[in-house]
């Protein structure tokens, strides 16, 4: 007997384990736990993550893992003990004292620096929102008050709410339907089951170097044009000491050909003609001092300050060409350079947002909960055993037909990311080509400014030698004006030619990166 019962309460156990795994709640489960393991597999394959691309016109030995550039074949030989350029700060590169100063004023005063400065502070509350956008939004009502009135001809005339407050004589215009106070806390939470979250911050991450990197951009173009604005302005400063010495030799060669003239041994076209050359080298002098307080203008608009005289102590000639330091792989120092930095991380958000618009062609799934007090009588109100409510919910919204919105955005951000990737591509070329120019002016300038130096040498011979000979009759007043011309243009161009080389010097540098690490 009892082993009957055993059986039949075995049996009873089994069938009820059958109507339970057929229950709607049971149903329900198992459908809920499909659901999230079938999300949990496939959330992960929405986007793809970033990778350095290779570009066929660059070569793979430019590439290196933790750097945009790595080191190429085509070294320069420099001894062991020399730095790479673009490792060094601009305050060891510039050895100039007062230039020095300039700078330093434009890096704390430059309108352009502060501004990249304050676009950076947003990337980085942006940055700072894209994290807090996996929390829970917490929102409050601390006091609500809601009050309804109603008349025959509303559709809810009549209501049982209205009977329950009113009775069977329900008022026919203007009665109260409904009167609550209320005060509640709200929770919501989307779960970043594709991933949209995870994109979204990346994005925001990569707004944030490129804005950094744009701060170093506009740090190296100020100290770049600073120092060329500086070398412009010492450049003209020395040409009006050298016009202003040719004003004087050609003052003194009219006084020459003057008394020649009142002993009878020039001619009134030779007195005219000098005075000619005279009044030309004069008219050089304000054109220069005009050119220099322009430039004088300019540098102090970089330096965030309004005009005023900038003190230049140091004379043209003890200015030195930059020797210490000395160019290693070119193409391996563009690793430094922001603006391909800056082209890399545009392509990084690109990529990212292709993950965004690519997750929002799938469902979103969003928890929400609230929970207060509610009570239509305000002595009530307080109390939350009898006015206290709690509510939980849960949706999940899953977009069907939305006029192929959806589908357009996707495609149009990865046309995008192409984009990008074009421009990352067309930086970098570019700054190889930047780099390469920059090396070929300096090294023609160096031809350049040699010839030079031998020119002023022979010049400046050649405008003693016209000297003496004019001296001693034996050379015409038109040989003295042309030797002084000569010796004129090639003072000025020795001079134009060493402030095209330290200028270049300067653009070298910018174009390697500026030594902002």
């Amino acid at each position: 007997m009892k082993y009957k019962q055993l059986v039949m309460k075995i049996q009873q156990l089994k069938n009820r384990s059958i109507v339970v795994r057929n229950s709607p709640k049971a149903f329900l489960g198992r459908s809920l736990f499909v659901f999230f393991v079938f999300i949990s597999m496939v959330s992960c394959k929405v986007g793809e993550d970033y990778e350095r691309p290779k570009f066929d016109a660059i070569s793979e030995d430019f590439y290196q893992k933790d750097s945009l550039l790595a080191q190429t074949k085509d070294t320069i030989a420099v001894a062991q003990d020399t730095i790479p350029m673009s490792n060094i700060p601009w305050k060891d590169y510039i050895e100039d004292p007062v230039l020095e100063r300039l700078i330093d004023t434009a890096l704390v005063n430059n309108i352009d620096l502060q501004k990249a400065l304050r676009n950076l502070a947003i990337n980085e509350e942006e940055l700072a929102q894209s994290r807090a956008n996996f929390l829970p939004s917490l929102n409050s009502t601390p006091a609500s008050y809601r009050r309804e009135y109603y008349s025959e001809n509303y559709n809810n005339y009549g209501s049982n709410r209205a009977r329950r407050n009113h009775g069977e004589n329900v008022p026919e215009s203007f009665y109260t339907e409904r009167l609550e106070y209320s005060t509640a806390l709200q929770a919501n939470w989307e779960l970043d089951i594709w991933g949209k979250l995870r994109w979204q911050k990346k994005a925001a991450n990569a707004r944030l170097l490129q804005s950094k990197e744009f701060k170093k951009a506009v740090q190296t173009a100020l100290v770049a044009e600073v120092a060329s604005t500086y070398y412009n302005l010492v450049t003209l400063k020395s040409q009006i000491e050298v016009a202003e010495k040719n004003f004087a030799l050609n003052d003194s060669t009219l006084t020459i050909v003057q008394l020649q003239y009142d002993a009878g041994e020039a001619t009134s076209l030779a007195v005219q003609q000098t005075k000619s050359q005279k009044l030309r080298s004069k008219s050089l002098i304000p054109q220069l001092q005009r050119r220099y307080t322009v430039m004088e203008n300019r540098l102090n608009y970089l330096l965030g300050r309004s005009p005023q005289a900038i003190e230049i102590k140091e004379s043209f000639d003890e200015v030195q060409f930059q020797n210490k330091y000395q160019i290693g792989v070119p193409l391996e120092l563009i690793k430094n350079r922001p603006d391909v930095a800056m082209a890399e991380y545009e392509l990084m958000a690109k990529n990212a947002e292709s993950g965004i618009a690519e997750a929002l062609k799938y469902p979103s799934l969003s928890i929400g909960a609230s929970a207060g007090l509610n009570s239509f009588q305000l002595g009530e109100f307080l109390d939350p055993v009898s006015s206290g409510f709690a509510l939980l919910n849960g949706s999940v919204f899953q977009p069907i037909f939305n006029n192929r919105k959806l589908k357009t955005n996707y495609r149009v951000a990865l046309t995008k990311e192409e984009i990008a990737q074009l421009d990352f591509k067309n930086k970098l070329i570019g700054a190889i080509e930047d780099v390469s120019n920059a090396l070929a002016r300096i090294d023609k300038l160096k031809e350049e400014y040699s010839i030079a130096e031998e020119r002023i040498e022979v010049t400046q011979k050649g405008l003693k030698d016209a000297g003496m000979l004019f001296r001693g009759g034996y050379a015409n007043y038109l040989e003295v004006i042309t030797a002084q011309s000569d010796a004129l243009e090639s003072e000025l161009d020795l001079i134009t030619i060493k402030k095209e080389l330290l200028i270049a010097n300067v653009e070298l540098y910018r174009s390697l990166g500026g030594g902002w690490q």
